[in-house]
């Protein structure tokens, strides 16, 4: 089966009913847990943008208390496996605010965990790349965020 493009499925989507649209939703809510996770922020959660991100970084910091730490390799481990879920909760919201906040909530986190990172060039070449990746997304910003969270992105550092 050859999978159709996203302007092929948008111009089929317009010809759909309503009714028939949300039979499409529904139905696509039943196979992948993303799936879900994503309608249930934009059905619940995109009004409140502020929530949100609290609730992720309540999320970011539970993770991060049930790090095995007996290991570097468990630290890894753990650090990729919240990273990961961290990414996927930043691309249901697009907003670049969310994911600078996010992003900080999650480096600041890992700058604070015993034991120190600073011994693993693996979690501190991860620390420096998402560092990168915030500096890049907020060069984008307007100049009164931009200067707000270079301020916090230097506490940080």
């Amino acid at each position: 089966m050859k999978t159709a493009s996203v302007k092929e499925i948008r111009q089929e989507l317009n010809n759909r009913e309503p009714k028939e649209l949300l039979e499409l939703c529904l139905r696509l809510s039943k196979f992948k847990k993303e799936n879900k996770e994503l309608l249930t922020y934009l059905l619940y959660e995109a009004d409140d943008e502020e929530g949100y991100i609290r609730n992720v970084k309540s999320l970011i910091d539970e993770q991060f208390d049930q790090i095995n730490t007996k290991s570097y390799y468990f630290i890894k481990k753990g650090v990729r496996k919240i990273l990961r879920e961290t990414k996927k909760f930043i691309r249901y919201s697009k907003k670049k605010e969310t994911d600078i906040e996010l992003r900080i909530h999650f480096c600041s986190k890992l700058i604070g965990m015993k034991p120190s990172i600073k011994r693993n060039i693996v979690l501190t070449n991860l620390l420096n790349r998402e560092i990168e990746s915030i500096k890049k997304t907020v060069s984008t910003l307007h100049e009164d965020l931009q200067y707000d969270y270079g301020i916090e992105l230097d506490e940080l550092i």
